[in-house]
C-alpha cells in the first residue's frame, strides 16, 4: 500500500500546501556552532541532512556500526522501522535514554516491549528528495508555523539543529506529542488506502484529485 503511493517512510508531508523551502547554505551550517554534537544512526536522506546542519563534530554510524558508548549527546535514530530492533542492539544499554527516534507510526507498542517508555520522538514533516537535496519544510495554510515537532530529553537540542537549517520544529509535552502523532498516523492511513485505490497515484495526486474519498 505504501510502494502505491509513494511515501517516504520518515517524511511524509502535505505536497500542495508547501510554501516554505529551507535553503541550507554555508551560512546556515556557521549559524550551528552552539549546536549540540549527536550520534547519527543511517546514513541516508535525512541522517545525512541532520549531519549538515551540526557544526562537524557528529558521529555517522552506518547500518551493522556500533554507536560509541562513550560520547555524549543525542543519537538520532533515522532508519526504517524494521530496523530498530538492530539498532537497539547495536546501542550500549547505558545510552539508551538518549535515542532519538524519527520513524513515522505508532511506536508505543515496541517502546513498552523493550522498556523505552520515556524515548524520544520526532514527528518530521519535512522532506529529502535525494541525497544531498535541500529538505522542503511541512507547512500548511493551516498551519504555517509548521509541523514537525519533538518530545522529550534532547528535543530542545533536536529543535535548535532543524532550526540552524531554516526548518520548523516546535517541542511539544508528552500528550500534545501523542495527539500530533495519531493525527499524522490517521493521515498517512488514509492516503495510503486512497492511494492503494488508485495505482500510480504519488501522495500529490491523492491530495489534488481524490481527497474526498479520504475523508469518508
Amino acid at each position: 500500500m505504501a510502494t502505491a503511493a509513494r511515501v517516504s517512510p520518515l517524511t511524509t508531508v502535505f505536497p500542495s500546501v508547501l510554501r516554505t523551502r529551507a535553503r541550507v547554505r554555508a551560512s546556515r551550517v556557521m549559524a550551528s556552532a552552539g549546536c549540540v554534537p549527536a550520534v547519527i544512526v543511517g546514513g541516508g536522506r535525512v541522517g545525512r541532512m541532520l549531519q549538515s546542519l551540526g557544526d562537524g563534530r557528529d558521529v555517522l554510524v552506518g547500518r551493522g556500526g556500533m554507536v560509541p558508548a562513550e560520547f555524549e549527546g543525542p543519537i538520532l535514530v533515522c532508519t526504517r522501522n524494521d530496523d530498530l530492533d538492530a539498532v537497539l542492539q547495536a546501542t550500549p544499554p547505558s545510552r539508551w535514554n538518549d535515542l532519538v527516534f524519527f520513524q513515522n507510526g505508532m511506536l508505543e507498542p515496541w517502546f513498552q516491549s523493550t522498556g523505552l517508555n520515556e524515548a524520544d520522538q520526532v514527528l518530521a514533516y519535512f522532506a529529502v528528495s535525494k541525497l544531498g537535496e535541500t529538505p522542503v519544510d511541512g507547512k500548511t495554510d493551516t498551519n504555517p508555523e509548521g509541523l514537525t515537532a519533538a518530545y522529550g530529553k534532547w528535543a530542545s537540542a533536536v529543535a535548535s539543529r532543524l532550526q540552524n537549517g531554516g526548518l520548523s520544529c516546535k517541542v511539544l509535552e508528552k500528550v500534545a506529542f501523542q495527539k500530533q502523532m495519531l493525527e499524522k498516523l490517521i493521515w498517512i492511513a488514509a492516503f495510503m488506502l486512497v492511494g492503494a485505490r488508485h495505482p500510480g497515484a504519488s501522495v500529490g495526486t491523492v491530495e489534488k484529485e481524490y481527497r474526498s474519498e479520504s475523508h469518508r
